[in-house]
C-alpha cells in the first residue's frame, strides 16, 4: 500500500487518534494523564536531523527500553512486511479480524492494517461492550482476533462468550505474561489461543504459534515468522532484525540492521521461543509497560512530604499478567496520607496501567535496607506477593 492511501484510510479508521505535523503522523492515546501528554509533546515537536520526510513518518507511542515514553517509527515498507509475514506464517492471502485494541496500541493497528492490505474485513468493537457480553454477529470461520491476557482472563467463564471465541482460526495473546491458570481455562474452554511475541518496534508480532500447537501443550510464544530474525545472546537477551523492524525511535535514533531487547528468551523443545521475562525493571500490567521509576515520582509528588519513601513493584497476576502495587513505610506517630486524593490525582496524571492497583503500608522499623540505606525492592515484592495472597 503506497503511503497516501495508508494515510488516508488511517484518517478515516483512526480520527482523532491521528495528528498529523508535516510530513509525519502520530499515533496518541486520547486518555493520556497530563504526565503522558507533556512527555509526547516535547517529542513530537522536534523534528530528526536530515530527515527527508520519507522514512520512519509514521510515530506509534511506546515506553521502549528505559520506561519514558518513546515514539519508534514505522513506514507503510515496515507495515507492509509485517503483513505479507504474517500471511505467510499462517498460510492466508486475505485476512479478516474482529478488533478490540485501539488504534494507538500496536497490535489494534496491526490487525487493522492487516485487514486493510489484504482486502479483509475488519469490525471494531468496544471492549466495555464486549467484556459485558455485547458479540459480534460478524465473526466468521478464519477470522483473527487479538488480545492482551487480561482480556483474556475476563472473557473466560461464560459460555456465550467461550463459544463466540471458539469461531475463530486464531485468538492471538501477547502483551505480557499468560499464567499457566490461565492458559489451563483456555485449553478446557476449547479457545484457539495463538501465543505471540511482539512488540511496538516490531510492528507487532514477530514469533507466533500456528494453529494447533496450543492444543497440544505448548506454552512458548511459537516459532518466528516469516519477516523476521531473532537471535539470543550470551546473556540470553533477545536481538531482534528483520523488515518489519522499526526506523528508531523519533526523533534521533535509527536502528542499523539489529536490535535488543530487554527480553530474556530461551528455544523451547519444539523450538519455539519462550520469553522468561524481562532484564530490566520495568514491567508489563494489562498489556502496557509500567516503569516503577516514573510512578514513585508522581507518587512522591503526589504525596508530598508526607510519604517518607515509596517503592513499586509488580506483583505476578493471574488478570493482569503483574498487579502494580505501591509500598511506603507506616511512620510510627500514625501520621498517613489522605489515599482517595492519590488515587483521584494519579488518575488525572498517569495512564490506568500504572496506578497501582494495592497500597501496602510497611511497618517503619521493619521497612527493607541494607547498611548502605539502599531499599531492598525484592524483599517488598515478595511482601506484596504475600500480602496480596492473604
Amino acid at each position: 500500500m503506497e503511503r497516501v492511501e495508508l494515510i488516508k484510510r488511517l484518517r478515516a479508521w483512526a480520527g482523532a487518534a491521528l495528528v498529523e505535523r508535516g510530513a509525519a503522523v502520530f499515533l496518541v492515546d486520547p486518555g493520556w494523564g497530563e504526565r503522558e501528554r507533556a512527555q509526547w509533546a516535547a517529542l513530537a515537536e522536534r523534528t530528526p536531523p536530515d530527515w527527508d520526510g520519507r522514512e520512519g513518518w509514521l510515530c506509534i507511542a511506546t515506553g521502549g527500553s528505559s520506561g519514558a515514553m518513546k515514539l519508534a517509527r514505522h513506514d507503510e515498507r515496515t507495515l507492509g512486511a509485517a503483513v505479507a509475514g504474517f500471511c505467510a506464517h499462517f498460510g492466508v492471502t486475505r485476512v479478516d479480524a474482529v478488533g478490540v485494541l485501539p488504534p494507538w496500541h500496536v497490535s489494534g493497528l496491526m490487525a487493522w492494517a492487516r485487514c486493510a492490505w489484504t482486502g479483509g474485513v475488519y469490525e471494531a468493537l468496544d471492549w466495555k461492550a464486549l467484556e459485558a457480553g455485547a458479540l459480534s454477529q460478524r465473526a466468521r470461520e478464519g477470522g483473527f482476533l487479538s488480545l492482551v491476557p487480561t482480556q483474556l482472563a475476563r472473557m473466560l467463564g461464560k459460555a456465550d462468550t467461550e463459544r463466540w471465541l471458539r469461531s475463530f482460526a486464531a485468538v492471538f495473546v501477547g502483551g505480557g505474561p499468560a499464567g499457566a491458570d490461565l492458559l489451563a481455562r483456555a485449553r478446557a474452554a476449547q479457545v484457539p489461543v495463538a501465543l505471540s511475541y511482539g512488540m511496538t518496534e516490531t510492528a507487532a508480532m514477530v514469533a507466533a504459534q500456528r494453529t494447533g500447537s496450543f492444543f497440544s501443550g505448548d506454552d512458548s510464544s511459537g516459532e518466528v515468522m516469516p519477516q523476521a530474525r531473532l537471535r539470543l545472546d550470551d546473556e540470553g537477551l533477545i536481538w531482534v532484525a528483520g523488515e518489519s523492524l522499526f526506523r528508531g525511535y523519533w526523533p534521533e535514533t535509527r536502528i542499523a540492521g539489529e536490535w535488543r531487547t530487554d527480553d530474556l528468551g530461551e528455544l523451547a523443545a519444539g523450538g519455539g521461543l519462550r520469553v522468561l521475562g524481562r532484564a530490566d525493571a520495568l514491567f508489563i500490567s494489562g498489556g502496557e509497560k509500567v516503569n516503577p521509576a516514573e510512578v514513585e515520582a508522581v507518587l512522591r509528588e503526589v504525596a508530598g512530604l508526607v510519604l517518607a519513601d515509596v517503592v513499586v513493584v509488580g506483583v505476578p497476576h493471574a488478570e493482569w499478567g503483574c498487579e502494580t502495587v505501591a509500598l511506603y513505610p507506616e511512620k510510627a506517630d500514625g501520621a498517613d496520607w489522605d489515599l482517595e486524593a492519590v488515587r483521584a490525582e494519579l488518575a488525572r496524571r498517569l495512564a490506568a496501567a500504572k496506578r497501582p492497583k494495592r497500597y501496602v503500608a510497611v511497618p517503619e522499623a521493619e521497612w527493607p535496607r541494607n547498611a548502605q540505606g539502599k531499599v531492598n525492592r525484592s524483599a517488598l515484592a515478595d511482601l506484596a506477593s504475600r500480602a496480596g495472597r492473604g
